[in-house]
């Protein structure tokens, strides 16, 4: 159950030896920047490529727009792009109103930005409970590997309805 939280690629799956590239376990080896820890389980659920090569080691989500990195291994051994994703990734395409904000309840940015203020809150309203409910899987569905709610909340706040 998922906790409530407040808050396009031209490379592919990229599979390295070990450290090949200079790394810093938890940061993105590509723009510097902390990646969010994900869980092995929503690296795999997520990816369109083959699972073999994957070996047991941590992975980080890197939520940089600008960055053509979704996930990297922090021994440096792999680098995951949108386009070995098997769902687009929110926080690579923010302002994509066809790209899911919520994974398991279905909305999208373009619901939540040409909502009026009662649906957007009704969009809220439907997220909280489906979680009280017991009925999210962020951690499987979402590829940050959590909450999707501050997303919504983040992006509500940011398009206000008039």
């Amino acid at each position: 159950m998922c906790e409530p939280c407040s808050g396009p690629s031209e490379t592919t799956n990229t599979t390295r030896e070990p450290n090949a590239l200079p790394t810093t376990p938890g940061v993105c080896p590509v723009n510097g920047q902390p990646g969010m820890p994900v869980p092995g389980q929503t690296v795999k659920a997520l990816l369109a490529v083959s699972l073999r090569t994957l070996g047991d080691t941590e992975y980080r989500f890197c939520a940089d727009e600008q960055c053509a990195v979704v996930y990297f291994s922090t021994d440096g051994s792999h680098l995951f792009t949108s386009a070995d994703l098997r769902e687009r990734v929110y926080q690579k395409e923010r302002s994509t109103s066809t790209v899911w904000v919520c994974y398991c309840f279905r909305h999208t940015v373009g619901d939540v930005q040409t909502a009026d203020h009662t649906t957007q809150q009704a969009i809220i309203t439907d997220i909280v409970q489906g979680i009280q409910a017991g009925q999210c899987a962020c951690d499987l569905r979402n590829p940050q590997g959590s909450c999707c709610l501050g997303n919504v909340r983040t992006l509500v706040k940011a398009h206000p309805a008039a």
